[in-house]
């Protein structure tokens, strides 16, 4: 009985660290998203031409976005200024496709949606619910072309479609904490598109990031605690 009870002493312990930094990369991915505003372009198809007319969609978008954009202090003044300006922009785009021949439907929405990790630039952000402003191009069955809205990231260069890294690490930062920041920061070692599993009780599960490392060694230092426990518990008599 003594043995038994040692042993789900110590399955106790392992699964509450576990829960506990699993809720704290919860926590974390969640107040990332919550600061965030996604721009998403959809094509129509993954065609040649469909891909391009997205690209001449967006850089139209871009265009007359920015000078509004550019200089948003807070998610809520950025959120305001897509909603009064959603009917421009849907307009915006369904001319560029009518002036390249097309007859596409044109959806813009801003609403939260689920994304999976997804690299711009210097940043990874974190498989999540984001807030996000999608144009759809017809069946929206294409590939799509995303950027970081809010923080204004998508205007460091709009004629090259270019990532300004300096420019996105000082923005990123003036609006994440540095916790925050450590998790979408790709040269930290907390993202590195590291996805990667453990079994806890005969199950496979996922654990991203900076999770991985932690949760690996205290596992280790646990399991050699309790193999030190079980080696004293059989050799005594």
């Amino acid at each position: 009985m003594k043995k038994i009870c040692t042993l789900c002493f110590f399955g106790i312990i392992i699964g509450f660290i576990y829960l506990n930094f699993n809720q704290q990369s919860t926590n974390s991915i969640e107040s990332i998203s919550n600061k965030i505003i996604r721009f998403h372009v959809i094509a129509n198809s993954d065609t040649t031409t469909d891909q391009a007319l997205k690209l001449k969609v967006r850089n139209a978008v871009l265009e007359f976005a920015e000078p509004k954009l550019r200089n948003s202090k807070s998610i809520e003044e950025s959120r305001k200024i897509l909603k009064e300006n959603d009917e421009e922009i849907k307009k915006i785009s369904e001319n560029i496709i009518k002036e390249n021949g097309y007859q596409y439907s044109v959806i813009t929405t801003l609403d939260n949606e689920n994304f999976p990790v997804k690299t711009y630039g210097n940043i990874t952000l974190p498989e999540g619910k984001y807030e996000a402003y999608r144009i759809v191009i017809g069946t929206g069955e294409g590939h799509n072309w995303w950027c970081v809205m809010f923080p204004p990231l998508c205007f460091t260069d709009i004629t090259k479609g270019e990532v300004a890294y300096e420019e996105t690490e000082e923005k990123m930062k003036e609006y994440l904490t540095d916790e925050e920041y450590n998790i979408v920061d790709n040269e930290t070692g907390l993202n590195n598109n590291s996805i990667e599993t453990t079994k806890i009780n005969g199950e496979e599960v996922v654990i991203k990031f900076k999770v991985v490392e932690i949760f690996q060694e205290v596992k280790e230092k646990v399991g050699e605690l309790i193999n030190k426990t079980m080696d004293k518990i059989f050799s005594d008599k």
